[in-house]
């Protein structure tokens, strides 16, 4: 079914169920988001992607990843009050991430130059606590290797206990994933390290190129997963 809604002043058609920011998007219409893939389950956890919505005379803000489009509906997403309070996200962002290229960069596009408070920078911190690493790592792979730990300025994306993550199997989609580049993961030879969950995996070797391509556990994981032939990943897909 299809419904009719206005985005800054344009009529739109979009289908029932659709959320506000799949249509703004089909549309060409930019509403900055760090916290949002298609592929992931929305969790509004960076509150970027606000807009103001105009239903039976009431004005109000609601994060677009989220919310549902409907009939008649009247979106601004980029009035006086939704840029004023992108800002103070930004800020938040900015003071706990100082140092960050991308947000930093995302800031400078606000304006923003400055912050209205103090901060302390710590220079190790790029994590923004969107969830993507966990809900990729749930959600797709289907491990749950990784949690949200702690609470306030000391919550953080973490291995259990901070220990090395036992469930990981080195496929690597939180670093792929993740916004901001927390994440830190090399390939060194024959081994795949992931810093962030103090975790190493041997790569698995290729038969005809000699190539290192994939950690042996994330394609064991697979292969089990699948019921595929024991020697299935014995060649790298650029040889098969």
């Amino acid at each position: 079914m299809m419904i009719t809604l206005t985005i800054d002043g344009q009529k739109f058609q979009a289908k029932e169920g659709q959320t506000l920011l799949q249509v703004a998007q089909e549309n060409g219409i930019e509403i900055p988001t760090l916290c949002h893939h298609e592929a992931i389950e929305p969790y509004g956890a960076c509150r970027l992607c606000i807009v103001e919505v105009m239903a039976k005379g009431r004005s109000r803000i609601v994060t677009s990843c989220l919310h549902p489009a409907e009939a008649g509906l009247k979106v601004k997403t980029n009035s006086p009050k939704i840029v004023e309070n992108r800002k103070t996200l930004l800020q938040l962002l900015l003071a706990r991430c100082s140092n960050n290229k991308i947000i930093k960069a995302m800031a400078a596009k606000m304006g923003i130059e400055q912050l209205p408070f103090k901060t302390e920078y710590l220079e190790y911190n790029d994590c923004i606590l969107c969830g993507l690493c966990i809900r990729t790592c749930e959600q797709i792979v289907g491990v749950s290797a990784i949690s949200l730990v702690n609470r306030g300025i000391t919550k953080w994306a973490a291995s259990p206990f901070f220990e090395p993550a036992p469930d990981c199997i080195g496929c690597g989609s939180c670093y792929y994933i993740c916004p901001t580049g927390a994440i830190k993961m090399e390939d060194k030879g024959d081994t795949r390290y992931i810093y962030n969950w103090k975790v190493e995996f041997k790569l698995k070797k290729c038969k005809v190129c000699g190539n290192y391509w994939a950690p042996e556990k994330q394609l064991e994981y697979i292969r089990k997963k699948w019921n595929l032939p024991d020697d299935f990943f014995d060649i790298c897909p650029n040889c098969k």
